[in-house]
């Protein structure tokens, strides 16, 4: 009930066992025909670097040098990223049913750093669907899809949020 997404943390590296232990917890998600179609990629300090200097660009394409600037430090001060991806598949339904098990590893890997107390942000971002980004990161855009692109470490403030009330969200049928 507290998780939430985090967009500063601190300059604290997590533990590689935390890493490891967390992608065992995304992969229990559940996968439709055991498809298992998602990949993980554990982004370095050097691709972290080139994949900085591409949002940049693009912010600063679309929002002008100050926001390309900003998103510089904040994403410089971000102590580790990995980027989801799901395997693409020729039927609809599939690729359709591959992407929403990613989706439920991620909130498995996210819930899991939650309770270790490392928060993480997801995006869906423009950079996500660079072509840009795929080269950096290794990505075959025939084969696989971004499903997010994820930043994690302590966090520095944890935001407080409201959620519509249930009976906002649930229709019963007799």
């Amino acid at each position: 009930m507290s998780r939430r997404s985090i967009g500063a943390v601190t300059d604290e590296q997590p533990e590689r066992a935390d890493i490891q232990a967390l992608l065992d917890a995304a992969v229990r998600a559940p996968t439709h025909h055991l498809t298992e179609p998602w990949r993980f990629y554990l982004i370095g300090p050097v691709t972290t670097a080139a994949v900085t200097e591409l949002a940049v660009e693009i912010d600063a394409a679309a929002k002008g040098e100050r926001a390309g600037e900003a998103r510089r430090a904040r994403l410089r001060a971000i102590p580790g990223f990995f980027v989801l991806t799901s395997q693409r598949a020729d039927d609809p339904l599939v690729d359709r049913e591959n992407y929403a098990a990613c989706c439920c590893a991620a909130q498995n890997l996210m819930l899991y750093l939650w309770q270790r107390g490392v928060g993480a942000k997801w995006t869906t971002g423009k950079i996500t669907r660079d072509p840009r980004f795929y080269d950096l990161v290794g990505i075959d855009a025939g084969k696989e899809v971004v499903a997010g692109f994820f930043w994690y470490g302590v966090p520095k403030v944890v935001p407080a949020q409201k959620r519509k009330e249930i009976v906002e969200i649930v229709t019963e049928r007799p």
